[in-house]
């Protein structure tokens, strides 16, 4: 009898473009059945009412009532909540916590994250202010693997984009979520279906930013 096949979850925290770029992909490509929830921290987010109307379960778990001192509690609750929909990848899409060592335990190899730069460069927020103020000539995306550091997991794939003169914060960060949304969904696809293989990344260059990722 053969195992099933792999599910992932995607948490969110706000208004979840990246999760709602993954959805209509996999709708697209006909890998739905790949998604066995979305979930929240916020009961606000924006992102919730965008994948009930997919027709994707949906849950909160809200981490305003753990409080600071229960943080390892939520994250253990957080994880026991993804592995009861049957998932075993976890998709960060846009979700605003850093999860501790009471959820990364369960998915060792198994977090996927998008982040808007070209690791190692400008980990943590305000990135592509920090590009434009840094002088870079090129910015871009980052999906990694999550580990205990801070946006400092194995790279796996990069998307690139030109900085152009005129550019400010809004346009550059435009420009770069176009490239999220593409490559953050064909990522998690190949996770899913096992084509990543392990020990190796892949960068794009600008001029190969929309085509098919080949990892090396």
């Amino acid at each position: 009898m053969s195992e099933p096949s792999p599910r992932a979850a995607i948490l969110i925290s706000g208004r979840g473009s990246n999760m709602a770029a993954i959805l209509d992909a996999a709708k697209a490509q006909g890998w739905s059945d790949r998604i066995a929830l979305v979930a929240s921290n916020t009961p606000q987010a924006k992102g919730i009412a965008l994948a009930e109307t997919r027709g994707v379960p949906i849950a909160v778990l809200d981490h305003r009532p753990y409080g600071r001192a229960n943080r390892s509690r939520f994250d253990a609750d957080l994880a026991r909540l993804v592995l009861d929909h049957g998932a075993s990848w976890v998709i960060l899409a846009g979700f605003m916590r850093i999860l501790g060592p009471a959820f990364l335990a369960h998915f060792p190899e198994r977090i996927l994250n998008i982040h808007p730069s070209l690791l190692p460069r400008h980990p943590g927020l305000h990135t592509h202010r920090r590009a434009l103020e840094s002088g870079d000539s090129e910015h871009g995306c980052t999906v990694h693997l999550v580990d205990e550091s801070l946006d400092g997991g194995r790279i796996l794939a990069q998307a690139r984009v030109p900085v152009l003169p005129n550019d400010d914060e809004q346009t550059l960060a435009a420009r770069v979520l176009t490239e999220e949304h593409r490559l953050f969904s064909q990522v998690v696809r190949d996770a899913l279906e096992g084509r990543l293989p392990p020990g190796h990344s892949i960068s794009e260059p600008a001029e190969r930013a929309r085509t098919k990722a080949v990892y090396t």
